[in-house]
């Protein structure tokens, strides 16, 4: 690592127990810092990850925010679903305190080269490509971020030869301050997370950050096919690189070329690599097959153009599992490709009515009450040769702790209904 001592001796506290503020936690105290963690939830996923603290010296609370956690403390660092209208964040805008994303923090002790991918779509599989291709040209990567590991917990043992493929999201980057990636890649923007964010406007504004702190020695790379993104080239003092999708390779794969091309690695090495790759879990991923009826968990689509890609992409008629929590999605932008596709929407959660006003009854729609109820009435209507696709278009939270949990009920409850109707 750099910047060992960086946060030695400093008072943090640190708003979250998931994943990352639990690394982060854990990190920040072996670097001699004195830490305090405080979560609102107080479940099994908040205390596993409590009893995980290394140190007794690690102050936590669950199930409530304290003020004393976070007065007197020299930084704050907010997990991503930590909203800036949460009590912590308000104590410490009035307290002066500078917050932080747990992205900041491995950043500034990150000796390798950080490739940093953001956008509203996209950014799982151009993480995930990216990787693959620079792990099958020799090169040493670690995968953090909202995928794989996350980046504190990974930052030990990164050298300076080493890379880093970062996906990261507008919460994070609007909580950075030196953060600074060899090569940030904005993907597409359009409308989403306007639940966090108060306009389009401030959404933008955080995307990019991504290349504030770029210089002339770093890479800014980004979609020539999407007006706003192609028109940030002017903003960054960073060399600019354009991409655009084309017949032979679609967009996320000309964004990876693209990437690949800075160090040396040629097109033709890419294709070959998308030739084997398989996809991601919970992107477009087969399910199972039960009477020629196909399932497809597409739980990580939390956005109507992630729907209509998905959409676009099915061949056959489609029964449509959407709804969760409304992030200010615009649903109709779905539409066009649900009106050639779709027999049938199921919704589920809390945007249902949202939903169905934005559709303007121009499909067939009902309601379920759970996930598994959906897929049982979704099953109930299909015919041989259908497929029945779970593509929310919302985010997760009002039913389930994560897109990832989302996914794996339904898996589970579609191997179910295999193993019950073929016992059958």
């Amino acid at each position: 690592m750099i910047n060992k001592d960086y946060f030695k001796g400093k008072s943090v506290a640190i708003i979250g127990l998931a994943r990352s503020g639990l690394s982060c936690a854990n990190l920040l105290h072996s670097l001699g810092a004195r830490v305090w963690v405080t979560d609102c939830l107080d479940n099994k996923s908040t205390r596993l990850n409590s009893r995980k603290l290394r140190s007794a010296d690690i102050k936590s609370e669950l199930g409530k925010h304290s003020p004393g956690f976070i007065k007197g403390r020299d930084i704050i660092v907010a997990s991503p679903g930590v909203s800036d209208e949460s009590k912590p964040l308000i104590w410490a805008k009035g307290e002066g305190i500078p917050v932080i994303s747990e992205v900041e923090v491995a950043g500034i002790l990150c000796p390798g080269q950080i490739i940093a991918v953001t956008g509203s779509n996209g950014k799982t599989t151009v993480t995930t490509l990216i990787s693959k291709i620079l792990k099958t040209a020799g090169k040493n990567v670690f995968t953090c971020g909202n995928i794989g590991n996350p980046f504190c917990g990974e930052v030990k043992r990164i050298k300076e030869s080493d890379f880093v493929c970062l996906e990261v999201s507008s919460f994070q980057l609007q909580k950075i301050k030196k953060f600074k990636p060899k090569v940030s890649v904005v993907l597409n923007f359009c409308r989403n997370h306007l639940d966090r964010h108060k306009d389009m406007r401030e959404y933008l504004e955080a995307k990019k950050r991504i290349f504030k702190n770029q210089g002339p020695d770093d890479f800014t790379v980004l979609n020539s096919d999407d007006k706003t993104v192609k028109g940030l080239g002017e903003r960054t003092r960073s060399r600019v690189v354009y991409f655009k999708g084309t017949s032979k390779l679609n967009s996320n794969q000309a964004a990876a070329v693209k990437v690949a091309g800075i160090f040396g690695i040629s097109r033709e090495f890419c294709e070959r690599i998308f030739k084997d790759f398989k996809g991601i879990e919970h992107r477009m991923e087969f399910v199972g097959e039960l009477n020629r009826v196909k399932f497809i968990n597409d739980s990580k689509a939390t956005t109507a153009e992630s729907t209509a890609w998905a959409l676009r992409n099915i061949s056959s008629p489609i029964i449509l599992i959407a709804g969760g929590r409304h992030k200010g999605v615009d649903y109709s932008l779905a539409l066009p490709e649900a009106l050639e596709k779709v027999k049938l929407v199921i919704l589920i959660g809390e945007a249902r009515d949202k939903i169905k006003k934005a559709f303007k009854n121009a499909l067939p729609v009902d309601e379920a009450l759970s996930l598994e109820d959906a897929v049982k009435k979704a099953y109930s209507k299909t015919v041989a040769g259908d497929c029945v696709l779970l593509s929310p278009m919302c985010s997760s939270f009002d039913m389930f702790s994560s897109y990832e949990e989302r996914g794996r009920i339904f898996k589970k409850i579609v191997a179910q209904l295999v193993k019950i109707k073929c016992a059958g």
